[in-house]
C-alpha cells in the first residue's frame, strides 16, 4: 500500500534546509509509523547535504502536529509494544537534537504531545501569535504520559516543579504564555513566522547551538506533595504518578537514562485500563463534533437539503438560575436576548445575575472587557411577551409543572413568528405533554441545558414525536454554535440524565433510610472515581429540586420507583441543600467548611448499619447501570456510546473508567 507523503524537505539558496510536514489526506497532521518514516528521510537526506541549519514546519493552516495518532497508538498489542513504539518516537526526535548543525522549529498552529516533543528535540522555538497556536503536553488528559522526551527533556528547559505542573495541567497554552513559561523561544506573527524563524537559524549557523541552563531540579518534599495532590484530585488515575515518577528519578540520571526510564512508564500506562478507557472518552467527545440528525429523521431524497436557517434572536423566559444562565451564555456568543419573567423583582434579579456572569467571565480573562460589555448590552429584559415576536427562538425556564409550562406555549403561540422554534428546558417532563397546546408541535423540542450553565457542556436536545427534521436541525446548529457538546435523545420521561441519576440517587437516599451514614456513601462513591457522592451532590442539586423529580420519576415508572422519604421530611424541616443561599442539607457548610448536619439525627433512622465500600459502589452504580440499559432499550438514546458520552459530561462519571455502558460490559452487568 503506498502512503502520500506526509513530510517533505528541500535547501533554499542560503544552505537552510526546510523539513515540512503536510499530509494531504488530513486537515492535521499527526504522527503514526508511515509520518514517522517520512521524517527520517527527510532528516537523512538533509544530513547528506551541506546545509548550514534546518527549519522544521507545518503547511497546515490550524495544526502544527496534533500529536500521536491515537488510533494506532490504541493497536499497540500490550506493554513491550507500546515501550517500543516510545523508544522509536525518542530514537526519531534524537536525530533532531544531535543533527550535525542547529534545528529550528516554526510553530504555527496547535502543537500538542508528540508535536511539542519534537519542538524540544529542536535547538530552537519560534511560536506565531496566531489564535490557532497553542502548545503543550496534554497526554495525561486522556490517560496516557508524553513518551517521546517530554518527560525527560522538558525539566531540563524549565525545572523540574515548572514541568510537572504543566504537563499535569495537561493543557495547551497560548504562544504568549509560552514564552513566558519558557517553552518556546521567540513569539512572531504568523505572517513574519517564517521569515524569523530562518533569521534565528542564520544566526544559529554563525553562532553554534545555544547554551542553555540546566532547569531547577526539585526537592523530595515538592514530589511528595504533588503525590498526595494526584490522589486526592485524580484518583484512580496512574498516569500522573508515572509523570512524577519519570520527572523525579530522570532528574539524577544522564539524558538517555530518563529516556529508557520514561519508555518503560509510558509502556505500562499506555496498555493499562485506564488509558484505553481516556482515549474511547476522547474519541466519543471527538465523535460529537460531527453528530447529526440522520439516525433520527429519513434521510432526503434528491439535492442535499440547504443548510437549517440559523438563529438570530433569541427569547428566554424565565429569569431563574437556569434563564438567566440560558440567556447569558447566548448573549455572550453573539445572539441578541430578550429575557422576561413575570415578576419585575424577579426580572431585576435575574439581570444582575447575567450582569455579574459577564463580570466574572472577564475577570477570569474567559472574555475581554470589551467583549463581555457588548454581550451584556445585548440582553434586554421585560415582563411582557410581546418582544419575543420577532425571536426566532424561544426557550422556556419557567417552573417544572406541565400546566404551567402548557399555558406559556399556547400563549406565545399566539406572539411568535410561525417558524420560531419553542424549545422547553426541563429537565425531566416529555416535550409532547408540554408542548400541547402549541399550535405548530413540529417546532417544539426539548433543549435541556445543564446547571451552571456557563460550565457545563452537555446539552440534551429532545425530539417529541412531532418534532420535524429542520427544527431538530437548527436546534443542532445552535447548540454547536453555543460551544456546547449535544447528545440527540427521544422525548421520554426524564430523558437518559436526570433518569438514570435520579435513580441512582434515589437508591442512596433510600440506603441512607436503611441506616447507611451519608459520609459512608458519599466516601465510597468518591473512592470509586465520582466527583461528588450522591448525597452531597442532592445538597448542590437542591433538596427542594431532588424530591420533585422523584416525584415525577414515581410519577412515571410507578412500578419500579419507589421515591426516598428524607428529601420531602428535609424541607418540612428547612433543610435545603446549598440552593439559592441556603446552607444546611446532608452537610453543613458554613464558613465553607463542610461538614455532617447533626440536624439530619432526628430524621435518620434509630440503628445505623454498615455496608463496605465496594457494595455501596456495586449497588448504586448497578442501579444507573440497569435503568441506563432500560433507556437504550426503550430508544431514548441510537447507542450506548451516546449514553456514555451523555453520563460524563452531564452527571460527570469518571472518565478514567471509560464510560458507565463501557464499564458494565467490561465488568459482565450489560450485554
Amino acid at each position: 500500500m503506498t502512503h502520500p507523503v506526509t513530510v517533505t524537505h528541500s535547501v533554499d539558496g542560503d544552505g537552510i534546509g526546510w523539513i515540512t510536514f503536510d499530509d494531504p489526506a488530513s486537515r492535521a497532521n499527526v504522527f503514526n509509523p508511515a509520518t514517522q518514516a517520512a521524517l527520517r528521510a527527510a532528516v537523512e537526506a538533509l544530513a547528506a547535504q551541506p546545509v548550514r541549519a534546518v527549519v522544521v514546519t507545518s503547511a497546515k493552516e490550524k495544526i502544527f502536529i496534533a500529536g500521536a495518532d491515537l488510533k494506532w497508538l490504541g493497536r499497540l498489542e500490550d506493554a513491550a509494544a507500546a515501550r517500543a513504539a516510545s523508544r522509536a518516537g525518542q530514537e526519531l526526535f534524537a536525530l533532531l537534537d544531535n543533527f550535525k548543525v542547529p534545528v529550528v522549529c516554526a510553530i504555527h498552529g496547535a502543537c500538542a504531545g508528540g508535536g511539542f516533543e519534537l519542538a524540544l528535540a529542536c535547538h530552537w522555538r519560534v511560536a506565531s501569535d496566531a489564535p490557532a497556536t497553542v502548545i503543550g503536553l496534554p497526554e495525561v488528559g486522556i490517560g496516557l504520559i508524553p513518551g517521546w522526551g517530554g518527560c525527560a527533556r522538558l525539566p531540563r528547559l524549565i525545572g523540574a516543579a515548572a514541568a510537572v505542573e504543566h504537563i499535569l495541567k495537561a493543557q495547551l497554552v497560548p504562544a504568549a504564555e509560552a514564552l513566558r513559561a519558557g517553552l518556546i523561544d521567540e513569539v512572531a506573527s504568523a505572517a513574519e513566522l517564517r521569515e524569523r524563524a530562518k533569521a534565528a537559524a542564520l544566526k544559529l549557523a554563525a553562532g553554534g547551538k545555544p547554551a542553555r541552563a540546566t532547569g531547577a531540579p526539585a526537592g523530595a518534599a515538592f514530589f511528595a506533595a504533588q503525590r498526595k495532590s494526584a490522589l486526592t484530585r485524580l484518583r484512580g488515575q496512574p498516569a500522573p504518578l508515572a509523570v512524577l515518577d519519570a520527572i523525579e528519578q530522570g532528574a539524577t540520571l544522564p539524558l538517555a537514562a530518563a529516556l529508557d526510564l520514561e519508555a518503560a512508564l509510558f509502556g505500562d500506562i499506555a496498555a493499562g485500563e485506564v488509558a484505553q478507557n481516556m482515549v474511547h472518552v476522547f474519541f466519543l467527545k471527538d465523535a460529537v463534533k460531527k453528530i447529526t440528525v440522520d439516525a433520527w429523521f429519513p434521510k432526503s431524497e434528491g439535492a442535499p437539503a440547504a443548510a437549517p436557517a440559523p438563529f438570530r434572536k433569541i427569547g428566554v423566559v424565565g429569569a431563574g438560575v437556569m434563564g438567566s444562565g440560558i440567556a447569558q451564555w447566548c448573549a455572550a456568543r453573539g445572539y441578541e436576548v430578550v429575557l422576561r419573567d413575570v415578576k419585575p423583582e424577579l426580572l431585576e434579579r435575574g439581570l444582575g445575575v447575567i450582569k455579574a456572569l459577564f463580570d466574572e467571565a472577564a475577570k477570569r480573562g474567559k472574555l475581554s472587557p470589551a467583549a463581555a460589555a457588548q454581550g451584556w448590552a445585548r440582553v434586554k429584559g421585560t415582563t411582557e411577551l410581546a418582544p419575543f415576536a420577532d425571536c426566532d427562538l424561544v426557550v422556556e425556564a419557567i417552573v417544572e409543572r406541565v400546566a404551567d409550562k402548557q399555558r406559556l406555549f399556547a400563549e406565545l403561540t399566539q406572539v411568535v413568528r410561525p417558524d420560531c422554534v419553542l424549545a422547553s428546558n426541563t429537565s425531566a417532563l416529555p416535550i409532547e405533554e408540554l408542548a400541547a397546546t402549541a399550535t405548530f408541535p413540529g417546532r417544539t423540542i426539548g433543549i435541556h441545558f445543564f446547571n451552571p450553565v456557563s460550565r457545563m457542556p452537555l446539552v440534551e436536545l429532545v425530539l417529541s414525536p412531532h418534532t420535524t427534521r429542520d427544527t431538530a436541525e437548527r436546534v443542532l446548529a445552535f447548540a454547536k454554535q453555543l460551544g456546547k457538546t449535544p447528545v440527540i435523545c427521544r422525548s421520554s420521561p426524564g430523558f437518559l440524565v436526570t433518569r438514570a441519576l435520579f435513580f441512582y440517587l434515589n437508591e442512596a437516599c433510600l440506603l441512607w433510610e436503611q441506616g447507611v451514614p451519608a459520609a459512608a456513601l458519599d466516601a465510597a462513591m468518591r473512592d470509586w472515581g465520582w466527583p461528588m457522592g450522591p448525597m452531597r451532590l442532592i445538597d448542590e442539586v437542591g433538596v427542594d429540586v431532588t424530591d420533585f423529580i422523584y416525584g415525577e420519576m414515581a410519577h412515571y415508572f410507578p412500578a419500579r420507583f419507589r421515591a426516598a422519604t428524607v428529601c420531602r421530611r428535609m424541607l418540612a424541616a428547612g433543610l435545603k441543600g446549598r440552593k439559592n443561599g441556603a446552607s444546611s442539607g446532608f452537610y453543613t457548610y458554613a464558613g465553607g467548611k463542610e461538614a455532617p448536619n447533626p440536624a439530619l439525627q432526628a430524621l435518620a433512622p434509630a440503628a445505623m448499619k454498615a455496608m463496605d465500600a465496594r457494595a455501596i459502589q456495586d449497588h448504586l452504580n448497578g442501579v444507573m447501570i440497569a435503568e441506563t440499559q432500560r433507556v437504550l432499550d426503550e430508544g431514548v438514546l441510537k447507542s450506548a456510546d451516546d449514553a456514555d458520552f451523555a453520563l460524563l459530561m452531564g452527571a460527570g462519571f469518571p472518565a478514567f473508567r471509560g464510560g458507565l455502558m463501557r464499564y458494565a460490559r467490561r465488568t459482565g452487568r450489560s450485554a
